[in-house]
C-alpha cells in the first residue's frame, strides 16, 4: 500500500456502499479496509461528512461514530475556512447553476470537502461525475476542476491503494 498519498472521502462513498454494493452483511472487508487505510493515514473524512453519515441513524451512522470517528478531522482552520471562502464566492459567482443549487452547496458538506482536500493537498474521493452543463446541482468534480483539487472514485482510491478483498 502507498502510504504517500492521502485521500479525503465524501458523504457518498459510505452511503453508496452501505446502501448498494457493499453492505455491511456481504463485504466486512471493504469497511475494515477503510479502518485499515485511515489508521495508515491514508484516507480520512472530515467533521461535516460525519455529521451527515449521523443524521441517518443506522447502522452507517453506527459504524461512523464507533468504527471510524478518529478518522473525521476538523474543518476548523484558518487554511480550510479561506478555501471555503473562495469556493463558495466562485459557487456563487456562477449563474450555470440555479439559485436553489447554489443554496443546497453552501449548506452541505460538499464545499468544505473540497476545501479541506485543497487547504492540505489530498484528493477528493467522491462518486459524482464531472457535468459541464448541469445547472440543478453543483457537481463535485465542476468545483475540483476550478480549483486545481484532484478527484477520483471510490474503485480508484481502493487500486491507489492496492486494497484487495481476498
Amino acid at each position: 500500500m502507498n502510504d504517500t498519498v492521502s485521500y479525503v472521502l465524501d458523504a457518498n462513498v459510505f452511503i453508496e456502499a452501505a446502501r448498494r454494493y457493499y453492505a455491511f452483511d456481504l463485504a466486512p472487508r471493504f469497511w475494515q479496509s477503510l479502518i485499515d487505510c485511515a489508521a495508515a493515514d491514508q484516507i480520512m473524512s472530515i467533521d461535516r461528512v460525519a455529521d451527515e453519515l449521523a443524521k441517518g441513524k443506522d447502522e452507517l451512522a453506527d459504524w461512523a461514530e464507533s468504527r471510524f470517528a478518529s478518522a473525521f478531522a476538523s474543518t476548523d482552520s484558518t487554511d480550510v475556512t479561506q478555501a471555503y471562502a473562495d469556493i463558495i464566492t466562485w459557487v456563487t459567482g456562477q449563474a450555470q447553476f440555479s439559485d436553489a443549487a447554489r443554496a443546497e452547496f453552501a449548506q452541505a458538506a460538499d464545499g468544505w470537502l473540497i476545501a479541506f482536500a485543497r487547504a492540505n493537498g489530498y484528493t477528493v474521493v467522491t462518486h459524482e461525475e464531472l457535468a459541464p452543463d448541469v445547472k440543478r446541482k453543483v457537481p463535485i468534480p465542476n468545483v475540483c476542476n476550478a480549483f486545481g483539487v484532484p478527484y477520483i472514485n471510490t474503485f480508484q482510491m481502493l487500486r491507489a491503494l492496492g486494497v484487495q478483498f481476498r
